[in-house]
């Protein structure tokens, strides 16, 4: 049976992660594993201990007080984290999904690489609950779980408006992106839905060509493609084509270079997550 790792938190990304991973389960005719994970903390370090600075008894009975709090902590974070599974899971049942629960501690990114060995997609918030107010940022974690995934991400916006009812690909003839078309092209997820290969940064003669091969495949599955050239920047092109089609969902390949050039020119796949507010399919 096909399965789905949808992955929440406290945030309020949770509830879109939830819907989104029915709309995805639906098509798939697959089962959700529901995760949820409490991250390990030191008690001392998270709380800036100084405690250095005083003398040894007051020391040790400060330590012991941060024993007792980071415990009490972690007893909260367990309850909320139960919460929040069974609410999701509850969402999930009434509307017919077969739901797994599953409460773990540890690393966030470590867990999902672990849990999605036996699930054809991934599914988490594009912030956690310690990103609320960034508005313009993508959480942490998001980056390292794509890079570390070898299963497609699906990550959720703030809300979850509706079912996606058509597909926008950003494609740039790399190898993820010719991934991310034949997986259109083959899985149910699609059926039925229209394509729009979108590419930037292209001459139009050439990113023609681009575009009419790479939608060979999609209409031999009997999909309705159309395509679109720009010669503007991926980062303008794409969340300007998406203002028209705000009922999509957008797929594309992650994350094509190492993540130190990342760090030096920056990532058109960060800057996506950033400011489209569709869900988006990441394929590496």
């Amino acid at each position: 049976m096909t399965k789905i790792l949808a992955c929440i938190d406290a945030s309020t990304y949770a509830a879109s992660v939830v819907e989104l991973a029915g709309w995805a389960a639906r098509g798939l005719d697959a089962e959700i594993e529901l995760l949820h994970v409490v991250q390990r903390k030191d008690a001392v370090a998270a709380r800036h201990d100084h405690s250095g600075a005083i003398g040894l008894g007051a020391k040790t009975e400060l330590l012991d007080e941060l024993t007792r709090i980071d415990a009490a902590a972690g007893r909260l974070a367990i309850e909320e984290g139960r919460i929040i599974l069974e609410a999701g899971a509850a969402r999930l049942q009434s509307a017919g999904f077969t739901v797994h629960q599953l409460h773990r501690h540890g690393g966030i990114v470590e867990t999902i690489v672990e849990r999605e060995a036996d699930a054809s997609l991934v599914v988490i918030g594009k912030r956690g609950a310690s990103g609320e107010f960034a508005m313009e940022h993508i959480g942490s974690k998001v980056e390292r779980v794509v890079r570390a995934s070898d299963k497609p991400v699906l990550i959720a916006p703030r809300e979850f408006k509706q079912a996606p009812r058509s597909v926008v690909v950003a494609y740039d003839d790399s190898m993820a992106a010719t991934r991310a078309v034949a997986m259109i092209a083959e899985s149910p997820l699609f059926s039925g839905m229209p394509v729009h290969l979108v590419s930037a940064e292209a001459r139009k003669p050439d990113g023609r060509d681009i575009l009419d091969r790479a939608a060979e495949p999609l209409r031999r599955a009997g999909l309705e493609v159309d395509t679109f050239v720009d010669d503007g920047k991926p980062e303008q092109v794409i969340p300007d084509y998406l203002m028209g089609h705000a009922e999509g969902i957008l797929v594309m390949g992650a994350y094509g270079h190492s993540p130190l050039r990342t760090l030096i020119v920056g990532s058109t796949t960060t800057t996506m997550i950033r400011t489209v507010h569709v869900p988006i399919l990441l394929v590496r």
